[in-house]
């Protein structure tokens, strides 16, 4: 049976236009046990599409982790070391991971107690809610009423050591059912998005970049970010924005002496536009809560320094700069119309592109509602590529 392919079920707040492109739905094959041909079709289709999704799929954890490292053969370990998140306690990760025993690359996501899973006894999981990471939160009483918020916008990536994995798998096992959320931004503008319960929401980094103006362009195609040293634990104290795309600059990040050991060579500084493998697409690919400093090159020889952000080139180290910069740039990556919430149902595998795209978890559930989600995503054999000397000419 050959493969068939159908757009994701898009709501009425969605650009069609600018999500037309974005993530298919994949019919005609069993993704636990893909031929090399089929294997090869998925591949090219993750990195055209950006995001697939499999009905009625069913995947043991060993399958889970065997086609994750299909798109990277040379990758083995968890995106962020295998068991590196459990024994960081004060890494703001430590609460949401639990690790499958005997397949360490997989781990158990979700809300409320989970028994005898995969050789876990048993397994409390905890939903993220943005009350306990964002520097504001909604009422009690609004939360009652439906409102909610993204929690935190992200790359699924450790952003220190290793790189980031190329593709992250998700698999639902268990969905609790309940009435839809909005999702209020609560930053002035009045954006909010009807999302389902536990939606998982992504964006495209295509999008992102391709709806900035020239300036910003120039800007994103000469520019590095640098990640803090164990960034998960240097900005733990911290709190984020409300619309959950980076941190409120109040000078709480853990002191760099105070953080675990770091080496100087470990620390990741990657291009903000990162090429898609197949399509050659830019993306803009960063993680804003984690980076510390912006690296930004000269304008090319015989270009028009009229309007052009820091045409001498420069590097940023003032947090607050480099976090308003940068938000500047994503925030209208988040508009609401721009935004794909996927509506989970059990058994429901995505593959998503994550050099591609950011994503979230949004939403709150009740200790007693039980949620069960297998993640795998692995670190990378590479680092991801930037833009090429014909795209600096371009957009520079």
């Amino acid at each position: 049976m050959a493969i068939e392919l159908e757009p994701f079920p898009l709501s009425a707040t969605s650009d069609l236009n600018r999500l037309k492109d974005f993530g298919r739905v994949v019919k005609g094959v069993n993704p636990a046990n893909l031929s090399e041909s089929e294997f090869k079709e998925i591949e090219k289709l993750l990195y055209t599409y950006n995001a697939l999704l499999f009905r009625n799929a069913d995947l043991s954890p060993e399958a889970q982790y065997a086609l994750t490292k299909a798109f990277d053969p040379a990758s083995e370990s968890y995106g962020h070391g295998n068991n590196k998140t459990g024994s960081t306690k004060k890494s703001i990760l430590h609460p949401d991971l639990k690790t499958i025993p005997r397949v360490p690359q997989v781990q158990l996501i979700g809300n409320g107690t989970v028994y005898d899973h995969e050789g876990l006894a048993e397994a409390r999981l905890k939903h993220p809610h943005h009350k306990t990471f964002h520097v504001t939160s909604i009422s009690e009483e609004d939360e009652n009423n439906g409102f909610t918020r993204f929690y935190r916008w992200h790359i699924d990536a450790a952003l220190y050591d290793l790189s980031p994995p190329k593709v992250t798998t998700l698999y639902a096992l268990n969905v609790p059912k309940g009435p839809s959320q909005i999702a209020r931004y609560d930053d002035g503008t009045g954006d909010e998005l009807p999302v389902p319960l536990g939606t998982t929401a992504f964006t495209s980094g295509i999008n992102t970049f391709e709806i900035l103006p020239p300036k910003f362009k120039s800007l994103a195609v000469r520019s590095r970010v640098k990640y803090a040293p164990h960034p998960y634990v240097w900005m733990a104290p911290a709190k984020a924005l409300p619309t959950g795309l980076g941190i409120v600059s109040e000078g709480h990040e853990l002191p760099l002496e105070e953080l675990p050991d770091w080496e100087e060579s470990k620390i990741k500084v990657f291009p903000v536009l990162w090429k898609n493998p197949v399509t050659g697409a830019l993306h803009f690919q960063v993680h804003p809560c984690g980076v510390s400093e912006i690296i930004v090159d000269p304008l090319p020889a015989g270009k028009s320094k009229e309007d052009a952000l820091y045409p001498d080139g420069a590097h940023l180290k003032d947090l607050a700069e480099v976090r308003k910069i940068l938000y500047e740039m994503q925030r209208p990556g988040i508009a609401p119309s721009l935004i794909y919430p996927h509506d989970w149902k059990e058994k429901d595998l995505v593959l998503f592109h994550n050099r591609g795209i950011l994503h979230t978890v949004v939403g709150a559930f009740k200790p007693t509602e039980v949620r069960a989600f297998h993640q795998c995503n692995l670190a990378a054999s590479d680092d991801p590529q930037g833009p090429n000397e014909q795209d600096i000419k371009e957009f520079a």
